[in-house]
């Protein structure tokens, strides 16, 4: 039995260590309030990477997460510039983009729109145009969000349930809501269901104006 345990404790090390090695950029943003498990926050400006997929809430997800991966990794048209060569050769250049986190769903019009954040580096003149016509890129404009985070399994139920809790913050703190809610999913699929960060997103009004 002691054996087991510390070859589960092994194990999750492991997981825990590769996930730190792997890290990714996230989303830039500053708390501006905090009220137990719920924050609002100051975003930066951002792009997006998004498709739209139809399908059930499980299903979308899977779906576009191969659409918007092949487009990162390199179904793209590079506009870089590369400095002169012999020989002269022509063609549709690739270019890889580094995964960053969140993965984004949210439902648009009975549909899914799933979305990539883009590197911070990259501007929308800079990122290489999708092969895939099913694939846009969208800028973000600095906005405030209102937040709940919580761990376990990607389900529909856990959505659903945590969305209720912050909607029920966001009316009791009388904030405006200026968007539909944003499921966001940070880690892996490799990760432990108990450490994965998940979050659901609103987007409100600066809060400020309600004072």
């Amino acid at each position: 039995m002691v054996y087991v345990k510390q070859a589960v404790l092994a194990i999750l090390l492991a997981i825990l260590g590769s996930g730190k090695a792997m890290a990714t950029e996230e989303a830039k943003y500053k708390v501006v309030l905090k009220e137990k498990i719920f924050e609002v926050r100051e975003y930066e400006p951002h792009i997006l990477a998004e498709t739209l997929v139809d399908g059930d809430f499980d299903k979308a997800g899977n779906k576009a997460f191969s659409r918007l991966f092949k487009y990162i990794s390199g179904n793209n048209n590079s506009r870089q510039k590369i400095e002169m060569t012999a020989p002269v050769a022509q063609g549709a250049g690739s270019e890889k983009i580094d995964m960053t986190s969140p993965v984004g769903q949210q439902e648009e019009d009975g549909r899914w729109a799933v979305s990539f954040m883009m590197p911070a580096s990259y501007s929308l003149e800079t990122l290489p145009e999708p092969q895939d016509p099913k694939v846009v890129l969208r800028q973000v404009p600095a906005r405030h969000i209102a937040a709940v985070r919580y761990s376990g399994f990607w389900s529909e139920e856990g959505y659903m349930r945590n969305r209720d809790k912050l909607e029920a913050w966001i009316k009791k703190n009388r904030f405006s809501v200026i968007g539909g809610p944003i499921w966001a999913r940070y880690d892996p699929p490799f990760m432990p269901w108990f450490l994965r960060r998940n979050e659901i997103l609103v987007p409100i009004a600066n809060p400020s104006h309600n004072e």
